[in-house]
């Protein structure tokens, strides 16, 4: 009998072994939920625009420093970004580049903001690779001949401002056989760049951040409505970061990238 016995604690202790194993194993698994939940915690999604992206870029370091947050950045145009936190996808802020795209996702969307702000504003400027002292536009006929290359006149908010601009100037019809039209603005800063495109509209911001072009032109404030940068935090996971992007040290940067504060658009 005692063999027998032997035999049977054995294999008592090693149910025992095994179900401290299991509990082991069991918490390791509870602890790696309990730390990626924190490390989610701990990364703040902002959608922003894509003429935002070289201010942004440049402000990271400064704001994961002051937040103890990790950012990660995603850059499209404020169509296509509207569109997809509609649908689902997670972000704790967006800036968008155009308030009416802000205004569908809150009242069509069914996105509720905890805060909204006009965080920035812009102007409307034509590029080009050289100079053109000839350019004007008085004259249609002054911008020879070549491709302009500008966001999504109907979806993107800089293609929108340059349709706007073109129309309000008498230009529209005489060019828009010509126009090239980019899902985001820096996509149409990349074409004037690469010299794929003779001219883009872009924003001032943009013309700044691309060493390869220069302004030709600025279009006048009176040809387009304001350009307002509204940003909303969208959770309170972001709140530190939100609370960031307004802060002075924050306007440093974006200033130093041809933004403009909201107040100064007159």
């Amino acid at each position: 009998m005692a063999p027998m016995f032997v035999k049977a604690s054995g294999l008592f202790c090693a149910k025992e072994e095994a179900m401290a194993r299991a509990r082991k194993w069991g918490l390791a698994a509870v602890l790696a939920v309990a730390l990626s939940g924190a490390a989610a915690a701990e990364t703040v999604t902002i959608f922003a625009a894509a003429s935002l992206k070289t201010a942004l870029d440049n402000l990271k370091p400064l704001a994961e420093a002051a937040t103890g947050q990790r950012l990660r950045m995603v850059y499209a145009g404020s169509a296509a970004l509207a569109r997809q936190i509609e649908q689902g996808a997670p972000a704790d802020i967006f800036v968008s580049a155009n308030v009416n795209w802000m205004d569908h996702l809150q009242e069509r969307g069914g996105v509720e903001a905890i805060e909204r702000v006009e965080l920035l504003g812009n102007s409307l400027v034509l590029i080009g690779q050289a100079a053109e002292p000839q350019l004007s536009f008085d004259h249609a006929a002054s911008f020879g001949e070549g491709r302009i290359a500008m966001g999504l006149t109907k979806a993107v908010p800089a293609g929108i401002y340059g349709r706007a601009a073109l129309e309000s100037l008498g230009l529209w019809q005489a060019l828009h056989g010509r126009v090239v039209e980019t899902d985001n603005v820096r996509a149409a800063l990349a074409l004037v760049a690469r010299g794929e495109a003779r001219y883009g509209i872009v924003y001032a911001s943009d013309a700044r951040a691309e060493p390869k072009v220069q302004i030709l032109l600025s279009f006048p404030k009176n040809s387009y409505g304001p350009i307002v940068y509204p940003a909303a935090l969208l959770t309170e996971n972001g709140s530190s970061a939100f609370a960031f992007l307004q802060s002075e040290a924050a306007w440093a940067a974006f200033e130093a990238q041809g933004f403009l504060r909201v107040e100064t658009q007159e």
